[in-house]
């Protein structure tokens, strides 16, 4: 059996902006390779409650209904995310944190959440795996009520870079395209309200200059607000595992197809460019 990682108590949700300019500092002396060590540290948020007025706000940019009792499945993740930044910013991060994309997450709610209620937060590094494209790190993030875990996720992140051959895990089979349900036109201010909301405030989805900076002719979505835009529109149960890889970026402003059929759902644009696939199933 692994054991557990050393645990840091935190007194309270990191600041951002100081995080992502420590990565941003860093990056450039940061040679990822999947053997390199990486933190062993887990955090610990005790007593965490949360914020009325950016969980509407989360839930107005996001499409959830307003006022609900719950939390929405994804918002752990938002809680969660100042933590993972400061691992993820640190100097033993092997991985840059510019240019870091995120591939994959998969959620395990165990009941409904109260927005009211208060929860224990951990968030630790698993650990590195080769990927085709470079290297990827898995975080773990966990959610306690009373002791319980009572939500967590795998979210995974990609550092680009030569590679000498490797490639990933072989892929589940891929299925048919999924019938559309409906189409949404976005406007080019959702990344900068999304940032608002959720204190991820990437350059890369702010503005159009900002994006070109990194490669990208435009402002892109959060992955994390397309698969909430996703959940909102699909509905989940209480207790539910949700899946995401996120295929491509959505360049905004931009006009995007949601697909859904039973428990899976997709996201895609004009030429059946896939941005996003995913599937939602009980627990």
């Amino acid at each position: 059996m692994t054991p557990a990682p050393p645990s840091v108590e935190l007194t309270g949700p990191p600041a951002l902006a100081p995080l992502l300019a420590r990565g941003a500092l860093l990056s450039p002396f940061k040679r990822p390779r999947p053997d390199a060590g990486h933190p062993r540290t887990r955090l610990v948020l005790p007593g965490l409650r949360v914020d009325g007025a950016r969980l509407a706000a989360y839930e107005r940019v996001c499409g959830f209904p307003t006022g609900e009792e719950a939390l929405p499945v994804t918002y752990p993740h938002v809680l969660g995310f100042p933590a993972a930044m400061r691992l993820m910013s640190a100097r033993d991060f092997p991985l840059p944190l510019l240019g870091l994309v995120h591939t994959s997450i998969r959620i395990t709610r165990h009941r409904a959440l109260a927005s009211t209620g208060v929860y224990g937060l951990a968030v630790h590094v698993e650990g590195l795996a080769p990927h085709r494209r470079g290297t990827e790190a898995a975080v773990v993030t966990e959610l306690r009520a009373g002791g319980d875990v009572v939500w967590e996720s795998r979210s995974t992140y990609l550092a680009r870079h030569r590679t000498s051959g490797r490639t990933d895990a072989p892929r589940e089979p891929e299925h048919g395209p999924l019938p559309a349900v409906d189409e949404w036109r976005l406007a080019g201010d959702v990344g900068r309200r999304y940032g608002a909301a959720s204190g991820d405030r990437n350059p890369i989805h702010l503005h159009p200059l900002t994006a070109r900076l990194f490669g990208f002719p435009r402002a892109i979505a959060h992955g994390m607000w397309t698969v909430a835009r996703c959940l909102a529109a699909h509905g989940t149960p209480d207790a539910t595992v949700v899946r995401a890889d996120f295929r491509a970026p959505v360049l905004l402003p931009g006009t995007v197809t949601y697909a859904a059929e039973g428990g899976r759902f997709a996201l895609r644009s004009a030429g059946d460019r896939v941005h996003l696939t995913g599937e939602v199933r009980p627990a």
